[in-house]
């Protein structure tokens, strides 16, 4: 093979081999190429391309340069190499056994592996592409992705469900203690389908200016794919039967709390500093004063806080998990959150206030007088 030679914005390459490496396989195959990178150039293109088999990473890069390529490489001392490059343009040169890459005086040899095996992307073609708004991702999946579980016991759970109930898309996350539902009106036609969080993340970091981008479901292997710009994000989406969520959303309550989401959020982070040592569980107490916060078993009455609160209904004393409690307000824009209670034994929602499309529930924690 006659050896070819090119360069390439440093930035752009960097970006891309990144977010490519996060696609790789980690498990261990007796070829290397599994856990590497496809790397081609075609007519007037670079293309990246990584897949660990439940997804698939495929990045475009411009590029009118004479000769045509395909090689795969481990990319990951690749990419802590070229990472140390100044920034601006470097070259890339592909001999028959390795690709070396060179700026200035700077100039390092990696070997390149054997492509027979690799799997193909995705099949694409005679499938309709959807357009979507892409403020659906920025405004709906920050409050639903800390809900995910991420533990991979269960996989139902690692994922968001997509359920379509007459006008309205019920988008749901759950790890079994917390609980996200978004409602939306259906203007878009989603597959109701799981769809691993991961992927739903990695979509939300790689939109940037966009304000629509497109994508397309292959219902007979059970493939999405995400188009933004010059990259196609796909994923197998999750087999199996997601929880009955429904059942877990409590049909009254005996108690209102309406705070100040930042007052709150203060709250919960120093009383933090003693619940560590107490399993991470702090007290939330309705009073006249207001919102009594503490950690779950202390001799020391100083250690609370109080926030001033809208209480409507019966006093309640209820626990939780503080850490789930910061993600939730961690993620929510509201000024003010509403907390519904029951009893302390059961699951306790928390919504923003004069938004009557998302909720969030926790589990409380029981607790001894």
């Amino acid at each position: 093979m006659k050896n070819i030679r090119i360069f390439l914005d440093k930035t752009v390459f960097v970006e891309k081999l990144t977010k490519a490496l996060k696609f790789c396989s980690s498990r261990f195959f007796s070829s290397n190429t599994f856990q590497g990178i496809m790397l081609k150039k075609e007519k007037n293109q670079i293309i990246i391309y990584s897949t660990n088999f439940s997804f698939f990473y495929l990045a475009k890069i411009e590029n009118n340069q004479e000769g045509e390529f395909k090689i795969f490489f481990d990319p990951r001392k690749v990419l802590e190499f070229v990472s140390l490059f100044n920034p601006g343009n470097f070259f890339i040169e592909v001999t028959e056994k390795s690709i070396v890459f060179e700026q200035e005086k700077n100039k390092g040899e990696f070997p390149i592996y054997q492509t027979d095996d690799f799997p193909e992307s995705p099949n694409l073609k005679n499938l309709e592409k959807q357009k979507i708004e892409t403020d659906f991702f920025r405004k709906n999946l920050p409050l639903l992705l800390f809900s995910a579980s991420q533990d991979n016991t269960r996989p139902v759970l690692t994922g968001i469900n997509f359920v379509s109930k007459n006008d309205v898309n019920h988008i749901v996350a759950t790890d079994g203690f917390r609980l996200s539902l978004v409602l939306i009106e259906k203007e878009v036609d989603f597959p109701q389908v799981i769809i691993p969080s991961f992927f739903l993340s990695e979509i939300l970091k790689t939109i940037k200016e966009e304000k629509e981008v497109y994508f397309v479901f292959n219902q007979q292997e059970k493939m999405l794919t995400v188009f933004i710009n010059k990259e196609e994000i796909s994923t197998r989406v999750i087999d199996g039967e997601y929880p009955p969520y429904e059942k877990v959303i409590p049909i009254e309550k005996k108690t209102a709390i309406i705070v100040e989401k930042n007052d709150f959020l203060r709250a919960v982070k120093l009383i933090s500093v003693f619940a560590r040592d107490f399993s991470n569980i702090i007290v939330l107490k309705t009073e006249k004063t207001g919102l009594r916060i503490s950690p779950k078993i202390t001799d020391k009455e100083t250690n609370h806080s109080i926030i001033d609160s809208e209480v409507k209904g019966e006093e309640q004393k209820i626990a939780f998990n503080y850490k789930f409690l910061l993600d939730f307000l961690n993620n929510v824009s509201s000024k003010r959150v509403v907390i519904e209670l029951l009893r302390p034994d059961a699951p306790a929602v928390f919504k923003e206030e004069k938004n009557n499309r998302f909720l969030h529930i926790i589990m409380p924690v029981r607790i001894q007088d």
